[in-house]
């Protein structure tokens, strides 16, 4: 029992101590997004957290949307939520809930507050509050009108409610002290003027609440008991908890704060997507060089990788940052064994085969995966005429480039042994045609050991390629710059983000493969048919990652 407890990371030891003494008899979790973007990666931690803890107690999981703020709110971003949430595994069954529609139930705590002369309406402005706040090292001053009686704050309460006060004119403000050293304590806002339609609730209510009000009294009301949020709300955890003792729910939640999962040189803040979004910088919020969640999925990320790469990041208190490159460890360990291996070419010149026969068309077996053998066979076809890469030819070669040059023999992948015997150029002595001979003793897999090569090369069949535009990502950071521009806090961004190549060749066995599907292309790295513009007749394919990682996992 002790190694299992010390296996345990801190939420879930308090879980298991708040079950012990009785506080809770069952274990019910949720997460809470404020539908006004889309989620990201550091998203994925906190789902993937809250849904396992659910599932590691026999317990229940909540989606709950916190739209509390219309200002910023679409339907856009629900259903964008809803769509990643299941995509990850996360299964809420009937447990799906919107935050307003509980805004009946905090009207009514708003008016018990004021009944307990634990809430005022206040007139101070914006600015003046900001002057009564006080600052870290010193206290607040009370607001004048602050010892308003019960009856005139719920009668400006509810006039707020009837839509008599323009926006901004009147809050309703929590009666707790001006002067505690936790500047989140002094007399904060609960409710705001805000005359604006709600996705929801449409024009019911011109008052909102806050998110530090709101946010306890829905835990509560759903019986939620253990509320796992990051670190940033450390602070507010006073006003969590006197919001559901002052409001008088039985059974309270409590709060339980872990570290934000960071990214090196990645941008997630919404703020900044969206510019981004806005200004054409990116195609919109899930484009592949993003890391929210719809922009992994549509790279080719896999829940399967997503889960690995949260479980080795674990749970802790501490702020660190993670490499990105233990995200790409974990989609290559994730498709290594699952995808079939196939032959593309992105940069083609033209090998021509003298010596086999003209119009004739012999079908290899192709082995999916060497290292999967469930995985089976598929038929290529092999010709006179095929397509290499560029690089994969040199007139004049270096030590040890072991590929194709005058004289030199290499096998062709799942084929013979071809020898090249000449060349052609183009008019601005670009190499257009490689000429070879071929030895039909050398079939691949003929039992053939007569002699050796150094080199193997891919091909596509010419007469069967097919035509596909392939996309490489790099990071949209410069990442000798870092994120943010000290100067102004604009972002520092990659000129070569995205590189585009029109004319690679791929092998026929690509019919029928649809939008997220993912392939290996061989001696080059893992790439996924694009879900908005690839077509059956213009394939369009992401890469997701290369073969090569700078990456090491860590020695225990």
């Amino acid at each position: 029992m002790e190694n299992e407890a010390v296996s345990k990371n801190f939420i879930e030891q308090e879980i298991d101590k708040d079950l012990a003494e009785g506080v809770y008899d069952h274990v019910c979790t949720r997460f809470p997004p404020e539908p006004n973007g889309y989620l990201h990666i550091g998203h994925a931690k906190s789902i993937l957290l809250n849904y396992g803890l659910a599932q590691e107690y026999g317990g229940t999981f909540h989606m709950r949307f916190d739209d509390t703020n219309p200002t910023k709110e679409k339907m856009e971003f629900v259903d964008s939520i809803k769509e990643d949430i299941q995509w990850l595994g996360a299964d809420w069954g009937e447990h799906l809930y919107f935050a307003s529609d509980y805004f009946d139930q905090m009207y009514e705590c708003a008016v018990k507050l004021i009944k307990k002369g634990k809430a005022f309406v206040c007139d101070l402005t914006a600015e003046e509050m900001r002057e009564y706040r006080g600052t870290l090292t010193e206290p607040g001053k009370e607001s004048p009108y602050r010892n308003r009686s019960v009856e005139e704050n719920l009668r400006l309460f509810e006039e707020m409610r009837d839509g008599k006060y323009k926006d901004g004119e009147k809050v309703l403000r929590a009666k707790i002290d001006m002067a505690s050293p936790n500047i989140n304590m002094r007399d904060p806002i609960l409710y705001r003027v805000a005359h604006m339609t709600h996705h929801n609730t449409g024009d019911k209510w011109c008052i909102y609440p806050m998110y530090d009000f709101a946010h306890p009294i829905e835990d509560a009301i759903e019986g939620i008991t253990h509320s796992i949020c990051t670190l940033e709300f450390e602070d507010h955890r006073p006003l969590y908890d006197w919001v559901v003792r002052e409001c008088e729910f039985e059974n309270p939640p409590r709060q339980i704060e872990f570290a934000k999962l960071y990214l090196t040189n990645v941008v997630t803040g919404k703020r900044y997507i969206k510019k981004l979004v806005e200004d054409g910088i990116v195609d919109g919020w899930d484009d592949p060089r993003l890391v929210s969640i719809a922009a992994l999925r549509r790279r080719g990320f896999t829940p399967e990788s997503i889960k690995m790469f949260i479980d080795m990041c674990g749970v802790s208190k501490a702020q660190s940052s993670v490499d990105y490159a233990m995200l790409e460890y974990c989609i290559r360990e994730d498709l290594k064994m699952k995808k079939p291996r196939m032959m593309a070419v992105l940069d083609p010149i033209k090998l021509v085969i003298d010596n086999y026969p003209e119009g004739e068309t012999e079908y290899l077996d192709v082995a999916n995966n060497l290292e999967n053998e469930e995985l089976g066979y598929r038929k290529v076809p092999f010709g006179r005429e095929l397509y290499i890469e560029r690089e994969d030819f040199m007139e004049e070669p270096p030590k040890k480039y072991f590929r194709l040059f005058p004289g030199n023999e290499v096998r062709l992948m799942h084929a013979y042994f071809v020898k090249c015997v000449s060349f052609e150029k183009d008019e601005n002595g670009n190499v257009t045609t490689v000429h070879c001979t071929y030895d039909p003793e050398t079939k691949a897999g003929s039992g053939f050991t007569g002699r050796k090569v150094k080199g193997t090369i891919h091909w596509v069949p010419a007469a069967y390629a097919q035509k596909a535009e392939v996309r490489l990502y790099e990071n949209l950071i410069d990442e000798e710059k870092g994120v943010y521009n000290k100067e102004d806090g604009s972002l520092n961004l990659n000129p070569d983000s995205l590189k585009v190549i029109g004319n690679a060749m791929v092998e026929p066995s690509f019919e029928g493969a649809g939008a997220y599907d993912s392939f290996q292309f061989v001696r080059n790295g893992y790439y996924c048919i694009d879900a908005h513009d690839s077509a059956p007749d213009h394939l369009v394919f992401n890469r997701i990652v290369s073969l090569k990682s700078s990456f090491k996992l860590p020695k225990n």
